[in-house]
Formats: structure tokens, C-alpha cells, sequence
């Protein structure tokens, strides 16, 4: 049977328990075994389809159409597996799917409560996975802080479960903080003994303690942690802060991290760690070629976990060109005639973000108008590539009110327009055309040349598609559709071929790169981005040898 191994977090949140998570799933994925990492979220939101990113960042979507946590697309970039509904579930979900089998009568008439039901619930789900016989190995990671409210039934499931299972089959690893204090010159303990005083009141000990810390842990701190957490002095982790989060397993691996984890665990040792791909892939990007700039145009640029997917998937685009992409935030809501050349006319290349609503939707219009008209490469990512469809049609093809009815519902020209089976739909949360879908690429294209195959599937996250009424006078103008849906049409994808570099898609490709696999259209973007400078730096070159 599989074993599950629980990643807690105390003292504070945002230590990184996802990327934790991962880089211990890394290692023992490079060992030969089958690992997967679900996430257990303890807010009564059913999922975070409903939530503003400012709230909770970006909602990631999975292949069969689950919006989950962002920790799962960290999941997946370092296993280059696909996680699955199964892999993310909140309070909401569970009480959910409690109160639905209370109102059908399926606990007989008994009191409904916490302890056993809602807990029984978890436990259902938590060892789902490892029961399916596809893993050697489940990590759940239990979101926010201990001695949080909301997250005491999941540590209360954790300790139900470590009570039924062998002692060899679960593990707990704790994460917290050791807070540096400059003026007395000292790593402070205390904070993390609390944190762990606290787990041990609900029931449950720590196997394992990782510290996050900005200095080295000396012996003498490491031996002060195990003798009053209660753990063994090699399982005192050190993880100290690192230029790039994909330096993180390699950080933990030094610190016997994976040895420690399957000695506990009682699995054998004699499987060798296999990294090689993942140092080559942190050489390359700690020592870039040259150095490209790519506007992000958004308008959750205040946070960086809005876009996180994009930020990752230009990293990896970055690594397989060679060149380090410096990413420029650009509020889409702060762009107008009047400075759009200043913003944008230094860039190597732009991308337009998603995102729903009104606001910021002008400015990225103006943006993409700048960029059609001075060849600078472009990528547009579901809004994105709809606002580049409303942006050719005022422009070029003289439709001066040209929109898209989710922004003017009156408009003349609805060139994007709400999908057929999403207008009787009046609940928000998951009921977008959500997943995998397949398309198929138009030969010849720019899409075609990038993806290297006609047939391809890609995730979306929409309500709103380019009308096809409209589909032979953007044709005929020079917008070619060179993706569409084969079962219903759905223009996927477009371009303009006499433009150096310029696509947008329906769907969100940013989802599916990952270190081993960087993303095609990412990938064409960067390389457009190093042509145009290399291009740019040539002239320059030899203006200032003739001059």
C-alpha cells in the first residue's frame, strides 16, 4: 500500500509548504518512486473558482477541469505529472458533499457532526489516492497555520489516521520559521518550539522539522531544536533562502532530506537519485546567454501570484533559449494613447493576460494596437487574444464599437460573444468551459510551427468565444484561425502572418509548462524576443561603427 507523508506549517504562512512539498516529491520521484501531492485547504470557499486573485492569486486548472489551489501547478512543473480533482480539497467541499448526504437521509437519522463525519469525510479523501494503486507515495499538504481555527478537523483527520495505519506508513513534516534577530545577533528557537507545542496538543508529533532560515543552522541550534521538538537530530532540516525556488530540491537533497524521509518510512535505500536534467536545467538558468524584456499587461500586476503560471512559464521558456527573461509588470489600466510608446516601445515582446471584467480592458486594447502596428512580438492568453480580436476589428476592419458582450452587452459589433450553453447558467462557481479540450491546428501556420503537430489539447477557463459570424471578414482583413475546436468549431487560436510574431489562444497554455516540458507558445515568444534584439542590437551596432 502506499505510504503518506503530511506537510504542516507553523509560525507563520507563506513559508512555502507547496514548494516544500514538491521539492520532496522531486526527490523522491528522481529515487524511482510514484509519487503524487494533494492539498488540503481549510476555507469554506468549495474552490478557489470564485475567488479574486488579489485574494488567493491565481485559480489553476487541472486536465479534467478542477479550479484548484496554485500550489498544484508547483506540483505539477517539478513532477511534470498531472494532478486531478482529487489532488485539492477545502472545508467547503467536504461540508459540501456531508450536508447533501445528511439531507438524503445516508447517516440514518444520526447527529451530524465534526468528529466523525466531517472528519471521516477527509480521511475518505485523503487516502483516496493511494488506494487507487497508481502510487507508491501520497503527500498532502494541509494549508494554512497551526493553531489555525478552521484547520483543526485536518489535523484531527491526521491524527485518526496515523492512529489506524502502521507506524512505518505515515510522516509528518513540519515547516516553520526560525525568525534572525539583528539586534541580538541570534537565530531565535522559541517560535518554532511553540509551533510545535501546539501540534502536539491536537495529537499529532512531528518526524520531521524544516526551518526556514536566512543563516546557517550551527550544531548547536540543530541539537536545541531536537531535544525540545522531540525529534531526531538529522531530521532538524535546514532550509535556508534560495535565488530561485527550483534550487530548492537540490538545497534539500544536501541536507539527506530524501534519505531521511525513506529510512522513516522503512523503503528501501539501494534506488539511486537520478537529477541530472534538473542541474542542468538550474545551470542554464542561473548563467543566461543575454537577457530579453517581456511586458506582462495586466491588471492584477500588484501581485505576483495572480500570474504565476506565466511567470514560471516564462522561466522555463527562458531556460530553453538560454537567456534570462526580465518579466515588466504593466498595469493595463494605466495605458492610453498618450504613453503607450513609452511603456511598451523599449520591450523585446508582450504578452496580454488573462483575466474577466471591464477594467483594464482599454489599455490592453491600446497595447496590442502599439505592438500589431511596430511588429514587436505578441502573445495573447484567453482575454488576451479576445481583446486582440476586438482590437483588429475596431482598427482594421473599421468596426469603430467593435467589443465583446461580456463588456458591452448592446454592442454593434459582438465579435466576442458569450458561449451558446453558457447563458442559462446563473451559478459562477465551476460552470466555465473548464479543462482539457482538443484542437486542431491549421498546416503552415505560426501555431503549427511552434507546437511541431497538427493535433494538440490545452486547458481553458472561459465563458466567452470569437463569434463566428465574423469569421470570414477577419479572414479575408489578414487574421487567420489557425486553431479550432474539431467537435464544435471554437476558433482556439489566432494570427497575423504578415506580422514577425503574433498569437493569441482561447486557452491557457501557461498550465501545462513545466521544467521538462516548457510550453511551445512560450517558448516562440522568447525566441521572437532574442530575434527582435539581436536584431535591434545589430542596427545599433552599426550606426554607432558608421558614426
Amino acid at each position: 500500500m502506499a505510504k503518506y507523508i503530511f506537510v504542516t506549517g507553523g509560525v507563520t504562512s507563506s513559508l512555502g509548504k507547496g514548494i516544500f512539498a514538491a521539492s520532496l516529491a522531486k526527490l523522491l520521484q528522481s529515487r524511482g518512486y510514484r509519487v503524487t501531492i494533494q492539498k488540503f485547504d481549510p476555507y469554506i470557499n468549495v474552490d478557489p473558482g470564485t475567488l479574486n486573485p488579489y485574494e488567493h492569486g491565481e485559480c489553476y486548472v487541472t486536465e479534467d477541469g478542477a479550479e484548484t489551489d496554485l500550489d498544484l501547478g508547483h506540483y505539477e512543473r517539478f513532477l511534470n505529472v498531472s494532478t486531478s480533482q482529487s489532488n485539492n480539497v477545502t472545508t467547503g467541499r467536504v461540508y459540501q458533499y456531508v450536508i447533501s448526504k445528511e439531507r438524503e437521509g445516508a447517516y440514518l437519522g444520526k447527529t451530524v457532526q465534526v468528529i466523525p463525519h466531517i472528519t471521516d469525510e477527509i480521511k475518505r479523501r485523503m487516502l483516496l489516492l493511494g488506494q487507487s494503486g497508481e502510487y507508491d507515495i501520497v503527500i498532502t499538504e494541509i494549508g494554512g497555520t497551526i493553531g489555525d481555527i478552521e484547520a483543526q478537523p485536518f489535523i484531527e483527520t491526521v491524527r485518526q489516521i496515523r492512529w489506524e495505519l502502521e507506524e512505518h506508513d505515515t510522516l509528518i513534516c513540519h515547516l516553520t520559521l526560525l525568525p534572525f534577530l539583528k539586534s541580538a545577533k541570534e537565530l531565535k528557537t522559541k517560535p518554532t518550539q511553540h509551533s510545535v507545542k501546539e501540534l502536539q496538543a491536537l495529537g499529532v508529533m512531528p518526524n520531521i522539522l524544516v526551518c526556514r532560515t536566512e543563516m546557517e543552522l550551527s550544531d548547536d541550534i540543530r541539537k536545541k531544536l531536537a531535544l525540545f521538538c522531540n525529534v531526531e537530530r538529522g531530521s532538524v532540516i535546514q532550509a535556508l533562502d534560495v535565488d530561485t525556488i527550483y534550487a530548492v530540491p537540490l538545497e534539500m537533497q544536501k541536507e539527506n532530506l530524501d534519505t531521511t524521509v525513506l529510512r522513516k518510512l522503512h523503503l528501501p535505500l539501494d534506488k539511486p537519485s537520478d537529477m541530472t536534467k534538473w542541474n542542468q536545467f538550474l545551470q542554464t538558468l542561473r548563467n543566461p546567454t543575454r537577457e530579453v524584456r517581456i511586458g506582462l499587461v495586466g491588471k492584477y500586476i500588484e501581485l505576483q501570484d495572480a500570474y504565476k503560471s506565466i511567470h514560471e512559464a516564462f522561466i522555463h521558456a527562458g531556460v530553453a533559449n538560454q537567456v534570462k527573461v526580465v518579466v515588466e509588470p504593466i498595469h493595463s489600466e494605466h495605458i492610453d494613447d498618450t504613453n503607450v510608446e513609452q511603456l511598451l516601445g523599449n520591450l523585446d515582446g508582450v504578452l496580454v493576460a488573462p483575466g474577466f471584467g471591464n477594467r483594464g480592458i482599454e489599455g490592453k486594447i491600446t497595447a496590442i494596437k502599439f505592438v500589431r502596428e511596430n511588429n514587436i512580438p505578441f502573445f495573447g492568453i484567453c482575454l488576451g487574444m479576445q481583446c486582440a480580436v476586438i482590437e483588429f476589428a475596431r482598427n482594421v476592419l473599421g468596426m469603430k464599437t467593435a467589443h465583446s458582450t461580456e463588456m458591452d452587452s448592446n454592442t454593434q459589433y459582438p465579435v466576442i460573444a458569450m458561449m451558446e450553453e453558457q447563458k442559462r447558467i446563473k451559478n459562477k462557481g465551476g460552470t466555465m468551459r473548464l479543462g482539457a479540450y482538443r484542437c486542431d491546428l491549421q498546416k503552415g501556420t505560426l501555431a503549427d510551427k511552434l507546437y511541431g503537430k497538427e493535433h494538440i489539447s490545452e486547458r481553458h477557463r472561459h465563458r466567452y468565444e470569437f463569434n463566428n459570424e465574423y469569421f470570414n471578414q477577419f479572414e479575408a482583413a489578414g487574421m487567420v484561425a489557425s486553431g479550432r475546436n474539431p467537435d464544435n468549431g471554437l476558433v482556439e487560436v489566432v494570427e497575423i502572418p504578415t506580422h514577425p510574431h503574433f498569437i493569441g489562444v482561447q486557452y491557457h497554455p501557461e498550465l501545462k509548462s513545466t521544467v521538462e516540458n516548457p510550453h511551445p507558445l512560450f517558448v516562440g515568444l522568447v525566441k521572437a524576443a532574442v530575434d527582435l534584439k539581436k536584431k535591434v542590437d545589430s542596427k545599433e551596432l552599426l550606426a554607432a561603427t558608421n558614426g
